[in-house]
């Protein structure tokens, strides 16, 4: 309720609400100033409202004094039930865990006022859970109340009451449930279900066969349960066990062979023992357990045993053919002993150099052997049985060649030796070795001397020799002397090998290089003089051709024709031959130098031939300024011009003054236009031997004319 101080209740003032909820959830009397609630309230969504009164004069509606603010709150009542807002609640605890381990919490939630009241204050409690677990009442912590085993039950379903009001009567009340899983630990041994196994296993069986399996059971899961299997109480050595991790089971493998005939049961001790161990529970007994395997050996037909693996014999070499080497057995090991048939494994590639007894095993040679070749031999033998040829097992034989002295010794290489002309008398011009294919327990030691029927000992010695000294070149170049070479072996051999011996020029020292050099030249019978005349001509030889290779790219330039060049660059023709003179106008043919397009009209040539050759000889009397000289150049020039078998298009011809004052004359071909029988050549007897050949060609050339 407002009440303004100047109300004095004669209805002259007006009470007016503004603010929060003003209208909506509060409104006021006018009159009076009391508030009332227009609809129910929540404190959970709104506690309190703000709101200002006001008091004004009716008649004036002004305020008759300041506003006033005030605020109302909302009083909280229990009418929210608490909430567990995490759930489901899931847990996991290790079994065996002892009395008070805390497992979870769990908190529920009431949306009424904590501060007011015991409206929010909750109270925990458990519904179901007992006798394994307790809640703590205020705090809402769950915690073991009593050892439990996983292997008994793994999983718990535990629910917890929440209720508001400390419990009070009336109070409200949730409940969530909570699932609890105990894990593993390792409280339990391994135990085998069986106290004793039974198992075969067959005489043929290989190595690494599986024989059989235990199994041992761990009630504990995951890496509690894991276990190693041992084999105890086996003196043998015959079995082995392993563990299958994903199984856990035990397998019994075959370790060693075994036989029927010699030993038909085994007995064994297998043994299961946890891998991890948890200490707490060791008080209560080994984790481990036992238990007996009994294996029993199954008889089977089996392949003939030889008495040995490897076989190792010796046979000397070059021994005729059908010689004993040595004798195998192998035996049938089952009871009936069944009888046994050798044969050797021959590989298709190789020479049969063995052959073997099929019924005593007694092995010969085929054919000698040679310890040179082959020192060792290795043969594979197998033995089958006759009653069941499948049935069949190998042995190795290997066979040493034992050597005898069959091989002469001879040069370790071939010798180079040279020996110098001025050689003295017990100079040492060659040191000799000797090898033998042989082998020699004691080493090999040679003798050397030379061949009785050698002649050409009486200039050498193998140790000392006081006869000759010096050799001559011109009277023998090489000496061929035969090497006696004997072995110390039983019975000794010998052998003759020849030693060349180059004789050198040389007086005391022997150049290599150049004896080669000389026995080589001697072995072509060429003398020093000849060989050099040889590299000379090849020496002008490649002069020659480089001078060529030199000159041909310059002589491939430009023409100076370049504009028409097109015109006849593809038109070559080329002639080895030397010519008859620039009368022989019938010897090519120089219209293929010109083309279609520039042909010249052939004018008639005019008979200036004996013209041109009396100007000729008279230029030879004078100098090049003289008008006859001149006269000669311009008849030259325009017989160039006008003669149809010219090169093509305008060339330029030099003529170069030969001279005066040889006696001989020109030798010029510049008249050589005129005929045979216009000119004489019989001065060219009288010119001397080095023209002999030329008046001769002259002379006969003549006389075939004639």
């Amino acid at each position: 309720m407002l009440k303004s101080d100047l109300d004095k209740e004669d209805g002259n003032l007006e009470y007016i609400l503004a603010g929060e909820g003003a209208g909506s959830f509060f409104y006021i009397d006018k009159y009076t100033g009391k508030i009332y609630v227009k609809q129910k309230l929540d404190r959970e969504k709104k506690p309190f409202y703000i709101l200002t009164a006001k008091a004004i004069n009716r008649s004036t509606q002004l305020p008759v004094e300041p506003d006033s603010e005030f605020i109302i709150k909302v009083r909280d009542i229990n009418d929210n039930e608490p909430q567990f807002l995490d759930g489901p609640y899931v847990a996991t605890v290790p079994e065996m865990s002892p009395e008070g381990t805390s497992v979870t919490q769990v908190t529920a939630t009431d949306a009424d006022d904590p501060s007011y009241g015991n409206s929010a204050r909750l109270l925990y409690s458990l519904v179901e859970g007992q006798p394994y677990f307790s809640v703590e009442p205020k705090t809402g912590v769950i915690r073991m109340a009593s050892e439990m085993d996983r292997e008994t039950k793994d999983q718990y379903l535990v629910i917890i009451q929440a209720k508001d009001m400390v419990g009070q009567p009336g109070a409200f009340s949730a409940t969530a449930t909570v699932t609890i899983n105990l894990s593993d630990i390792n409280d339990n041994p391994p135990e085998f279900q069986q106290r004793l196994y039974y198992m075969s296993v067959s005489e043929e069986a290989p190595v690494g066969t599986t024989v059989g399996k235990v199994f041992a059971e761990d009630r504990d899961i995951g890496d509690n349960a894991a276990m190693d299997y041992f084999i105890e109480a086996d003196s043998s050595d015959v079995f082995n066990i392993i563990t299958n991790d994903e199984t856990q089971e035990g397998i019994i493998l075959l370790k060693k062979r075994v036989d029927y005939e010699s030993k038909r049961r085994y007995s064994i001790q297998v043994k299961a023992v946890n891998r991890r161990i948890d200490e707490r529970f060791l008080k209560e007994g080994p984790f481990e357990d036992t238990t007996i395997v009994k294996i029993n050996v199954e008889d089977a037909d089996e392949p003939p045993v030889f008495t040995l693996e490897n076989y190792v014999m010796e046979t000397f070499e070059g021994a005729m053919r059908g010689t004993l080497v040595g004798v195998v057995t192998a035996r049938d090991p089952d009871d009936d002993e069944s009888p046994v048939r050798y044969s050797i494994v021959h590989s298709s590639h190789l020479k049969r150099l063995f052959s073997i007894n099929e019924h005593n095993g007694a092995i010969i040679t085929t054919e000698p052997l040679d310890r040179e070749i082959a020192s060792w031999h290795n043969i594979t033998v197998t033995a089958t049985e006759t009653r069941n040829p499948e049935k069949i097992s190998e042995a190795n034989v290997y066979v040493q060649v034992l050597d005898v002295n069959d091989n002469a010794p001879e040069f370790s290489k071939n010798y180079e030796t040279f020996v110098c002309e001025n050689a003295v008398s017990g100079q040492i011009i060659q040191t000799i070795s000797a090898v033998d294919k042989d082998d020699s327990a004691e080493g090999h030691h040679f003798y050397f001397s030379f061949a009785q029927e050698d002649s050409n000992s009486s200039h050498f010695t193998v140790k000392d020799n006081q006869g000759k000294s010096g050799f001559s070149r011109q009277e023998q170049f090489f000496f061929y002397l035969p090497i006696l070479i004997q072995d110390n072996g039983t019975p000794p051999l010998t052998s003759t090998n020849t030693l060349t011996v180059t004789v050198c020029d040389c007086d005391t020292e022997v150049n290599t290089f150049y004896c080669r050099y000389g026995a080589f030249m001697y072995s072509l019978g060429l003398s020093t003089e000849a060989l050099v005349a040889v590299l000379a001509c090849i020496l002008i030889f490649l002069v020659f051709f480089l001078a060529i290779v030199t000159i041909r790219p310059q002589q491939q330039k430009k023409t100076p024709f370049s504009e028409k060049i097109e015109e006849f660059r593809e038109n070559i023709v080329s002639y080895d031959d030397e010519g008859g003179g620039e009368e022989d106008t019938e010897a090519f043919d120089i219209s293929a130098l010109r083309t279609r397009t520039v042909m010249r009209t052939h004018k008639p040539r005019k008979k200036v031939a004996s013209e041109i050759q009396s100007l000729y000889r008279q230029s030879l009397q004078v100098g090049p300024d003289s008008a006859i000289f001149r006269q000669f150049i311009s008849e030259k020039l325009e017989e160039a011009n006008t003669d149809p078998s010219v090169p093509p298009y305008d060339s330029l011809q030099t003529y170069a003054f030969e001279g005066t004052g040889s006696l001989a004359g020109s030798l010029s071909s510049l008249g050589s236009n005129t005929s045979d029988m216009d000119q004489s050549y019989d001065y060219l007897a009288d010119w001397g031997p080095h023209f002999k050949q030329l008046a001769g060609l002259y002379s006969s050339h003549r006389t075939v004319g004639d």
